[in-house]
């Protein structure tokens, strides 16, 4: 990865490592994604192999430590990244790194020990281990206080039994940080719940099913089911009884990368249906020549350099250590909604093509509803952000 520079670059929150990471990911998704893009949306999965190339070129370390393989970059650089990887008009390819390097194994860079770190982040920097997030389930989505699966202490260990649902990578990754319950403290449900590494070959985990989706259909999630699995105390992620707040505490970070990836997303339609209605022939000229058409994907534009303009700025108050999370709640909601409206309208001035499945902006148009729903929905949010108002 580039070294630290501070010569100009095209915004006051970038260096020259951040626009060279743009440039770096661009070409690489131009060459190793966009091409077969469409045979892994048919295959469900994202090869193994285009993952490996990314540790390969430094994309699964930007903000792990040296000592492990990575960059040790910052949340700017992890927003650029994100942003990136939504451009590339596969939402699940995107994902799917996005889960291991900043929602899973981020945890163990976090909350691990010396010998977990070892153990996994090297691997997981070069792209050989792969990690799944295990937080929500059945009956508890972004109120994780309500998870029922539960961890009994054992000698050597623990058991656990219960179910996670919607893992991404769940079915092709290695291993799975998950949220389990640990204690009977109700009266004070965050005291009660621990993180814990189970890993692919444990006894009693298992993928009960894969789960198939109106969209990101080229990222797998599974279904995952613990029935006396054992899990030894080297696999403890963090303090026991600690686990809810490790939870809480990334999610920041999750939030960020789901927010920039939105707006690169949003920014790959704008272009694609740019491209398309300046060619578009309708009613004796060009869809571009109609004054409504060029004003909603103008206003469209501004919207959406607006939400990365947040989304940049909340990656630079945390690189900073400053308290982000009312704009992190803020960017989460606006650019999981706005998304949405820009894939609408340019589904819109598609017209027939862009009801037609085999087309990047149907495509595009089924990836996106989950960004106003995964990591937090918008209405959780907005909460949120009126606690702090």
């Amino acid at each position: 990865m580039p070294d630290a520079s501070t010569e100009a670059t095209t915004s006051p929150y970038f260096r020259l490592e951040h626009e060279m990471l743009r440039d770096q990911l661009a070409r690489f998704i131009d060459e190793e994604v966009k091409p077969y893009g469409d045979k892994w949306e048919e295959k469900g999965m994202v090869p193994r192999d285009v993952l490996k190339k990314m540790g390969a070129n430094g994309f699964l370390g930007i903000h792990y430590p040296e000592e492990y393989g990575g960059s040790d970059l910052d949340a700017i650089a992890t927003a650029v990244y994100a942003e990136e990887l939504g451009k590339s008009t596969y939402g699940g390819f995107a994902i799917t790194p996005l889960v291991h390097t900043d929602m899973s194994s981020v945890h163990i860079l976090n909350a691990g020990n010396d010998e977990q770190k070892q153990r996994f982040l090297p691997e997981v920097v070069a792209g050989t281990k792969i990690g799944a997030i295990g937080l929500t389930e059945p009956r508890a989505g972004s109120d994780l206080k309500g998870i029922g699966t539960r961890a009994k202490k054992v000698d050597g260990g623990w058991i656990i039994n219960g179910s996670k649902i919607f893992i991404t990578n769940g079915i092709y990754g290695d291993f799975v940080c998950a949220l389990v319950k640990t204690g009977d403290r109700e009266e004070k449900p965050t005291r009660a719940a621990t993180m814990f590494i189970v890993e692919k070959g444990f006894e009693g985990f298992s993928v009960a099913q894969k789960l198939h989706k109106q969209g990101w259909r080229c990222s797998d999630t599974a279904e995952l089911v613990f029935e006396d699995c054992f899990v030894p105390d080297a696999n403890v992620l963090g303090e026991v009884g600690r686990g809810f707040y490790a939870a809480m505490q990334n999610l920041q970070n999750e939030r960020i990368v789901i927010g920039a990836m939105a707006m690169g997303e949003a920014q790959a339609a704008i272009d694609i249906t740019l491209e398309w209605v300046k060619q578009r022939q309708a009613f004796g000229g060009v869809l571009w020549d109609k004054q409504t058409i060029r004003q909603r994907l103008a206003m469209q534009q501004a919207k959406v350099e607006a939400g990365r303009q947040l989304v940049y700025h909340a990656a630079w108050k945390v690189s900073q250590g400053i308290d982000a999370v009312k704009d992190v709640s803020m960017l989460k909601a606006l650019c999981g909604e706005l998304v949405n409206e820009v894939l609408y309208d340019c589904v819109q001035f598609h017209g027939g093509s862009g009801y037609i499945e085999e087309t990047p902006i149907n495509r595009m148009f089924r990836d996106v509803r989950v960004q106003s729903i995964g990591g937090g929905a918008t209405e959780v949010m907005l909460e949120e952000v009126a606690k702090r108002m």
